[in-house]
Order: C-alpha cells, then sequence, then structure tokens
C-alpha cells in the first residue's frame, strides 16, 4: 500500500521554526522527486520547494528562498522541509508530493497544517 505521511506541522509565532517530515512506504523512494506544496485557504496550491532523486539539486519559490531548506534520506524513505524565520503568510496546509518523471506517476499526502500567528 502506497503511502506519504506528512508531520511536523504545527502553530509558531512568526519568526519560529518547524521542520516537516514526509515518510514514504510502498514504492520505491529513490526513484521519485519529491515536491513540497501548500495551499492557503482560499488560495491555489502552490509549489515551495523541489529536490531531486539524489537531492543533489533543489528549488525554491521565492517567496520561501534563504528561509526553508528541502531535504530527504533516501535510506529512511523520508524527505523533510526545515521552515525558519516562519511568516504569517507561510499559514497553510503542506503537502508532500512524490513525483516520476518517466513513466509519470505521483503520489500525495493527506497534508500537515502550518498556522503562524501571535
Amino acid at each position: 500500500q502506497v503511502q506519504l505521511v506528512e508531520s511536523g506541522g504545527g502553530s509558531v509565532q512568526p519568526g519560529g521554526s518547524l521542520k516537516l517530515s514526509c515518510a514514504a512506504s510502498g514504492f520505491t523512494f529513490s526513484n521519485y522527486a519529491i515536491n513540497w506544496y501548500r495551499q492557503a485557504p482560499g488560495k491555489e496550491r502552490e509549489l515551495v520547494a523541489a529536490i531531486t532523486i539524489f537531492g543533489t539539486s533543489t528549488t525554491y519559490a521565492d517567496s520561501v528562498k534563504g528561509r526553508f531548506t528541502i531535504s530527504r534520506d533516501n535510506a529512511k524513505n523520508t524527505a523533510y522541509l526545515q521552515m525558519s524565520s516562519l511568516k504569517p503568510e507561510d499559514t497553510a496546509v503542506y503537502y508532500c508530493n512524490a513525483h516520476r518523471s518517466w513513466a509519470p506517476r505521483d503520489y500525495w499526502g493527506q497534508g500537515t497544517q502550518v498556522t503562524v500567528s501571535s
């Protein structure tokens, strides 16, 4: 059974930090690039960060550059999103996505809520 399970969300004050985890099972994790998306109420889902299969390349949305860091541990079938200097506008549900570009396939997690508020 394929699963992507996010964890680590919660409530934090502006300027705080959170580390999200995305644990994968039921498929070959190292064959998939990992993307973190977020969706705020009333807004479209947006790509926040992406990491290639072996973690050699990462990309970030301009809004999070310098504050968020995406990483992965293929031995643990887990990806991470370290979020620092959080702002109220980072409040959203964060989703982990596993994407395979050859023989295209996507898996999604259920999402984890991040709330940044004083």
